[in-house]
């Protein structure tokens, strides 16, 4: 994780808004970071924190960080259990209300991520974008972004896309703001947290 200040492409005013979000973020919640750092660790064990590698602006790889939220749980032949078997009341909790996803702050402050854009996702989706939806990482991924306003995990991945490339086209100060306001209160009001009945979102396969 290494920091960087501003970064060519970037917007000054973006990278100016992650900069002051994240360091009174980070200051502001130190408390409530802790206090979670100790509860997850007391009941789901070590590690503490979920790190998972991500694709990032233009494609480049970064570690994300993230609260920990399943037990690591085998059956007898050692193979994983599923995500709905290893997940904890604890973890749905940090889900739902996103706690989970507050050491994201960090990978804000050195620049990997911004408080606003695409959702990092998974590294082996990136041979299965389509041109147009690769453009997504044409800016940095965010916390927060217009598909998780727009409906979260209640919307189709064609539906994610979209709304994701509709942002890099349209992106501008006053949008982030409005974004981050709206995702407050989406994370108030627990909506599109998860499609009906599943822990995760469903798995992207690509095109057909």
């Amino acid at each position: 994780m290494s920091f960087r200040l501003f970064q060519k492409g970037v917007p000054f005013l973006k990278r100016l808004l992650d900069l002051f979000i994240s360091i009174a973020g980070l200051i502001l919640l130190s408390p409530l970071l802790l206090a979670l750092s100790i509860i997850v660790r007391l009941n789901l064990g070590s590690p503490v924190f979920f790190r998972q590698k991500r694709p990032g602006y233009h494609g480049e790889i970064f570690t994300l960080n993230k609260f920990r939220t399943m037990k690591n749980i085998t059956d007898e032949s050692g193979r994983q259990l599923s995500d709905e078997q290893r997940m904890t009341r604890l973890g749905k909790f940090l889900r739902a209300s996103s706690l989970d996803e507050l050491p994201e702050l960090f990978n804000v402050l050195v620049g990997e991520m911004s408080m606003v854009g695409p959702r990092p996702l998974l590294v082996h989706y990136l041979p299965l974008y389509s041109p147009e939806q690769a453009r997504r990482h044409d800016v940095l991924p965010g916390m927060t972004g217009w598909a998780q306003i727009n409906g979260r995990n209640a919307l189709t991945w064609d539906d994610k896309f979209s709304l994701d490339v509709w942002y890099v086209d349209h992106w501008s100060f006053w949008l982030d703001v409005k974004i981050l306001a709206l995702s407050v209160w989406k994370v108030l009001t627990r909506e599109g947290i998860t499609q009906p009945g599943e822990v995760t979102t469903q798995e992207f396969t690509g095109n057909h």
